[in-house]
């Protein structure tokens, strides 16, 4: 796909609290990695979580890729969407455990609001737990709409994240 004028830069966020949550994240990569018209480019180190605004759950593994792709972004949220079921992912609650998370934030430097997709993702900027994984892989990535993702860290400083060991 290099050098594709058909390809968009996405960045895709990953989070799993169920089942062995640091498996799931690690095999999740893998699956994006098999993406139909897609490359994974890069998937930042593996951060655990305490979760925001929700009490009595247990800890969140997650991480963010990049991914290179010929999908546009609602078919891309239709393979996401697909992964997560292949994962086991429910979603029987709003805010309810999962088996796997993933959401896509951004999609090359595009606004896309409607019912069924809002890129960027409407609370990324607020999440440590995508900023910290983000940052990492791609430092000077602007969110749309909002400027530098390195300018919101600051935002999210009290929310506890910890980078994980290989």
């Amino acid at each position: 796909m290099a050098g594709n004028a058909s390809a968009h830069l996405a960045f895709i966020a990953l989070g799993a609290n169920l089942a062995d949550p640091l498996a799931q994240v690690r095999a999740a990569g893998k699956a994006l990695a098999g993406l139909p018209a897609s490359r994974l480019l890069r998937l930042s180190s593996l951060y655990r979580t305490v979760p925001v605004g929700i009490r009595g759950q247990a800890d969140f593994v997650n991480a963010v890729a990049a991914l290179e792709t010929a999908l546009s972004p609602p078919r891309l949220l239709d393979a996401l969407f697909a992964i997560e079921r292949r994962f086991g992912r429910r979603r029987e609650y709003h805010h309810a455990p999962r088996t796997l998370d993933l959401d896509l934030l951004l999609y090359d430097e595009i606004v896309v609001d409607s019912q069924r997709l809002s890129v960027p993702h409407p609370r990324m900027h607020l999440r440590a737990f995508v900023l910290a994984p983000l940052l990492e892989i791609a430092p000077q990535v602007l969110i749309p709409g909002r400027g530098t993702a390195a300018a919101w860290l600051p935002a999210v400083s009290m929310q506890i994240i910890e980078k994980l060991g290989e």
